[in-house]
C-alpha cells in the first residue's frame, strides 16, 4: 500500500499523463479534421469533385473535439464566469459560495455522463448517411469527454475552492493569454 507520501505524487504522474493524453487527442483529431477539409477543398477548386464523406466525418470531429477539449478549458478556468459574488463577499461566504458552484459543476459532469451514455443506447443502431456508421460513436462524445472534464475538474476543485485557484500551464492558460 503507499504510504501518505507516495499518493501525491501518483496523483500528480497520473495527471501528468492523463493531460498530456488529453492534449494529443485533441491534437489529432484536429489535426485530422484539417487534412480532411483541406483535402475536400482542394479537390472541389481544382477537379470539382469532393469527398463525399469529407463534411460529416469533420462535422463529427468538431463534435468530439469539443467535448474533449472541455476539461483542459475547465481546468484552466477558460469557462466563461461570472465573479462579481465572490468578489463582493467575505472570504468564508466567498468559499461557500465556491463550494456550491464546485458540487454544481460535479453534478452537471456526471448528468452529461448518464445521459450521453442513455443517448448512445437510444442511437445504436441510427447510422450516418455518407459513412454508415452507428450513431452511438458520435454521441459517445458527450459522456466520455464529460467523464474526462470530472477528472481534470477533480483534479484542480480544492485548490478552486480553497484560494480560487485554477491549474497554470506555460502551453495552455487562459490567465496568460488573456495579459498579452
Amino acid at each position: 500500500m503507499p504510504s501518505e507520501f507516495e499518493c501525491p505524487m501518483l496523483i500528480d504522474q497520473f495527471e501528468k499523463h492523463f493531460m498530456s493524453f488529453n492534449r494529443w487527442l485533441l491534437i489529432l483529431i484536429l489535426a485530422v479534421m484539417s487534412v480532411i477539409i483541406f483535402a475536400n477543398v482542394t479537390l472541389r477548386y481544382t477537379t470539382s469533385q469532393s469527398i463525399e464523406w469529407a463534411e460529416e466525418v469533420a462535422r463529427h470531429l468538431m463534435i468530439w473535439l469539443t467535448f474533449l477539449g472541455c476539461g483542459p478549458v475547465l481546468r484552466y478556468g477558460g469557462h466563461i464566469a461570472i465573479d462579481n459574488l465572490q468578489d463582493a463577499l467575505p472570504a468564508k461566504l466567498a468559499m461557500a459560495v465556491r463550494v456550491v458552484i464546485a458540487l454544481l459543476i460535479t453534478a452537471f459532469c456526471v448528468f452529461c455522463v448518464w445521459t450521453g451514455l442513455d443517448y448512445m443506447d437510444r442511437t445504436q443502431y441510427q447510422i450516418t448517411p455518407a459513412t454508415q456508421i452507428s450513431m452511438a460513436w458520435i454521441y459517445a462524445a458527450l459522456p466520455i469527454g464529460m467523464g474526462m472534464t470530472l477528472i481534470h475538474w477533480l483534479l484542480i476543485v480544492r485548490s478552486y475552492v480553497l484560494r480560487r485557484e485554477f491549474a497554470s500551464d506555460a502551453h495552455f492558460d487562459a490567465t496568460a493569454s488573456a495579459s498579452l
